[in-house]
């Protein structure tokens, strides 16, 4: 089979099925309704762990809502073949080769060798992860907002799950929505950002860390070293510039403490890559910090996790590819490695496919619903980086706007490459004819 395209029809189902749960009457508070449309996006938007949302969640959802659209972030985070190959092994399920190469795509590896120990090492960082974060905010959030024990696990589950997964749901009122509430609050941002960090990484440079804390002689690879500075940069140059973009803002961070402002700053740097928290009112944020989010939407997180964007990575490749053309090298060098001409091809053409899909459907956007440019796209943006957040155009949008961005998320979180290729009708093919080679003009 065509691993792409397992993994592609894998997403869809389990979105299709979400939408049907939510669209159940036992899936919504009483007095509420949902269409089968809402149901659709919002279930899109869990599969796909984006965060954008039509309705507020703890308004709109009954337990078992919220339980479902839970289940469903935890599925698309850790992806449909992890959780397969999770429940195949645990009923003692022999992994086919076909499998295991629907297994490599998914998780995307470069050798199908151990990706069935890698997806359970994968479930077993996640639960643990994930765990930790529970605990941590069901004892803060009993101890110092006086929750109720018992809601207080509830919703710090549910937040864990949603932050290492990044996808950027809530269970708290529309009146200070997402985590407003919580600004300044070093526990909550920590641990929010902490989950959102290592849930963004990646599996594969998780995995590659902890060998190399247990076993000396490990060196660490090209690709978890290059995952690490670009998003160690990321964060810093993100944290900064919002620093000093909402430092005196008083409908923002003005009211906070110097120590509140820094994290919070360090909080708005992390989650538009790609989780969609929020601490401040998005309406009242400077055009710097507007624009430094959309950035950081589109560039999102790293290979194998649960984020979005074009990736650390591709960045990476394509800032080495400018620097090495300016200085008229012929090979592409980062940390002291060569890299293959075709990985830097597919970092161009991802790059190259990911701002025309958002061009194209920021344009569509504004044909169809009018909306302003700059919420346009940033809802555009958030959609395909899967970060999830918005200026609230959402709710607004029309038929057509919506579908638009739930074909969007889709596109984001199975990913340009691996949509192109699952459309594809046959794989690669040798070239039968070798053209003469002629140049042309460039700049």
């Amino acid at each position: 089979p065509n691993p792409a395209r397992v993994l592609a029809l894998g997403f869809a189902a389990v979105i299709l099925l979400g939408s049907v749960l939510l669209s159940l009457p036992v899936a919504w508070e009483p007095g509420q309704h949902l269409s089968y449309l809402d149901a659709l996006f919002t279930a899109t938007s869990a599969v796909c762990v984006t965060g954008l949302l039509v309705t507020n969640t703890a308004e709109t959802f009954s337990i078992f809502g919220e339980i479902v659209i839970m289940l469903l972030i935890q599925v698309g985070g850790l992806g449909v073949m992890t959780m397969s190959t999770l429940f195949a092994v645990l009923m003692g399920k022999r992994i086919t080769f076909p499998e295991r190469l629907v297994i490599q795509e998914a998780l995307g590896q470069l050798s199908p060798a151990g990706v069935v120990r890698l997806a359970l090492y994968i479930a077993l960082i996640t639960l643990a992860f994930e765990s930790l974060g529970a605990v941590i905010l069901t004892f803060h959030w009993w101890a110092r907002y006086d929750m109720p024990l018992a809601l207080a696990a509830y919703r710090g589950l549910f937040h864990s799950v949603s932050a290492f997964n990044n996808a950027g749901f809530d269970l708290f009122s529309s009146d200070r929505p997402s985590l407003e509430r919580f600004a300044g609050d070093p526990v909550v941002t920590l641990v929010i950002a902490g989950l959102i960090i290592v849930g963004g990484i990646g599996f594969t440079v998780i995995t590659d860390v902890a060998r190399a804390i247990t076993h000396r002689r490990h060196r660490l690879s090209l690709h978890t070293r290059l995952v690490l500075w670009v998003t160690g940069i990321l964060i810093l140059v993100g944290t900064t510039i919002i620093a000093l973009a909402e430092w005196r803002n008083p409908e923002t961070m003005g009211r906070l403490t110097p120590a509140a402002k820094i994290l919070t700053a360090f909080f708005h740097a992390v989650t538009p890559r790609t989780a969609g928290f929020s601490m401040l009112p998005k309406a009242e944020l400077t055009a710097v910090t507007l624009v430094t989010t959309i950035v950081l939407m589109f560039i999102g997180g790293s290979p194998a996790s649960t984020a979005g964007g074009i990736k650390t990575t591709t960045l990476g490749l394509l800032l080495a590819t400018v620097w090495a053309t300016v200085r008229g090298e012929e090979e592409v060098v980062v940390l002291e490695r060569r890299i293959p001409w075709a990985t830097v091809a597919k970092a161009l053409a991802l790059a190259v496919m990911a701002a025309g899909l958002v061009l194209a459907v920021t344009l569509l956007m504004l044909m169809v619903d009018g909306q302003p440019m700059l919420p346009t796209l940033f809802e555009v943006v958030s959609a395909f980086g899967t970060a999830g957040l918005s200026l609230g155009i959402t709710p607004q949008l029309s038929l057509a706007g919506k579908l638009l961005i739930i074909a969007t998320m889709y596109v984001g979180r199975v990913g340009p490459l691996t949509l192109a290729v699952a459309l594809a009708r046959r794989g690669r093919r040798p070239a039968l004819v070798r053209y003469p080679e002629e140049r042309v003009l460039v700049g």
